[in-house]
Protein backbone atom coordinates (compact mmCIF):
# COMPACT_ATOMS: atom_id res chain seq x y z
CA UNK A 1 0.00 0.00 0.00
CA UNK A 2 1.45 3.40 -0.88
CA UNK A 3 2.46 5.80 1.85
CA UNK A 4 3.07 9.51 1.83
CA UNK A 5 5.62 11.76 3.45
CA UNK A 6 4.31 15.28 4.00
CA UNK A 7 6.76 18.11 4.65
CA UNK A 8 6.02 21.69 5.63
CA UNK A 9 9.05 23.92 5.54
CA UNK A 10 10.12 27.48 6.17
CA UNK A 11 13.48 28.15 4.51
CA UNK A 12 15.61 30.44 6.66
CA UNK A 13 18.89 30.27 4.71
CA UNK A 14 18.17 29.86 0.98
CA UNK A 15 21.81 29.48 -0.04
CA UNK A 16 22.52 26.69 2.43
CA UNK A 17 19.16 25.01 1.75
CA UNK A 18 19.93 24.96 -1.98
CA UNK A 19 22.66 22.41 -1.26
CA UNK A 20 20.12 20.13 0.45
CA UNK A 21 17.57 20.63 -2.32
CA UNK A 22 20.17 19.52 -4.85
CA UNK A 23 21.32 16.45 -2.89
CA UNK A 24 18.08 14.94 -1.59
CA UNK A 25 16.16 13.95 -4.79
CA UNK A 26 18.68 11.23 -5.67
CA UNK A 27 18.36 9.71 -2.19
CA UNK A 28 14.56 9.83 -2.31
CA UNK A 29 14.55 8.12 -5.71
CA UNK A 30 17.01 5.46 -4.58
CA UNK A 31 14.41 4.34 -1.99
CA UNK A 32 11.59 4.29 -4.54
CA UNK A 33 10.16 7.64 -3.52
CA UNK A 34 8.90 10.29 -5.85
CA UNK A 35 7.82 13.89 -5.52
CA UNK A 36 4.11 14.54 -5.99
CA UNK A 37 4.42 18.25 -5.30
CA UNK A 38 7.40 20.37 -4.39
CA UNK A 39 6.80 23.87 -3.10
CA UNK A 40 3.82 24.63 -5.32
CA UNK A 41 1.40 27.39 -4.38
CA UNK A 42 -1.16 26.13 -1.86
CA UNK A 43 -4.74 27.09 -2.69
CA UNK A 44 -6.79 27.36 0.49
CA UNK A 45 -10.28 26.00 -0.04
CA UNK A 46 -11.27 26.26 3.62
CA UNK A 47 -9.48 27.16 6.82
CA UNK A 48 -5.94 28.54 6.87
CA UNK A 49 -2.51 27.80 5.49
CA UNK A 50 0.45 29.13 7.44
CA UNK A 51 2.43 30.06 4.33
CA UNK A 52 5.10 27.37 4.57
CA UNK A 53 6.24 25.46 1.49
CA UNK A 54 4.59 22.08 1.09
CA UNK A 55 6.37 19.03 -0.29
CA UNK A 56 4.59 15.71 -0.78
CA UNK A 57 6.34 12.41 -1.53
CA UNK A 58 4.94 9.01 -2.41
CA UNK A 59 6.69 5.80 -1.37
CA UNK A 60 5.62 2.18 -1.79
CA UNK A 61 4.97 1.72 1.95
CA UNK A 62 5.47 3.14 5.43
CA UNK A 63 8.43 0.81 5.74
CA UNK A 64 10.02 2.35 2.63
CA UNK A 65 9.66 5.81 4.20
CA UNK A 66 11.33 4.59 7.40
CA UNK A 67 14.12 2.95 5.40
CA UNK A 68 14.72 6.21 3.54
CA UNK A 69 14.54 8.39 6.69
CA UNK A 70 16.95 6.23 8.68
CA UNK A 71 19.31 5.33 5.84
CA UNK A 72 23.00 6.22 5.97
CA UNK A 73 22.50 8.01 2.64
CA UNK A 74 19.86 10.37 4.05
CA UNK A 75 21.62 10.78 7.40
CA UNK A 76 24.58 12.10 5.40
CA UNK A 77 22.43 14.62 3.45
CA UNK A 78 20.24 15.76 6.37
CA UNK A 79 22.83 18.13 7.94
CA UNK A 80 22.69 20.25 4.78
CA UNK A 81 19.31 21.55 5.92
CA UNK A 82 20.23 22.13 9.57
CA UNK A 83 20.13 25.84 10.40
CA UNK A 84 18.77 26.42 6.89
CA UNK A 85 15.11 25.57 7.45
CA UNK A 86 12.40 24.97 10.01
CA UNK A 87 10.70 21.72 9.06
CA UNK A 88 7.84 19.46 10.06
CA UNK A 89 7.66 15.98 8.51
CA UNK A 90 4.85 13.43 8.74
CA UNK A 91 4.41 9.95 7.29
CA UNK A 92 0.94 8.61 6.60
CA UNK A 93 -0.24 5.36 5.01
CA UNK A 94 -2.39 5.56 1.91
CA UNK A 95 -5.74 3.89 1.39
CA UNK A 96 -5.75 0.36 0.04
CA UNK A 97 -6.94 0.12 -3.53
CA UNK A 98 -10.70 -0.44 -3.67
CA UNK A 99 -11.24 0.99 -0.19
CA UNK A 100 -12.53 4.53 0.17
Amino acid sequence: MPAYMVVQINITDPDKFAQYREAVPHVVQSFGGRYLTRGAQVEVLEGRHDGRRLVLFEFSSMDAIRQFWNSPEYVKVKPLRENAAEIDVWAVPGVESGHG
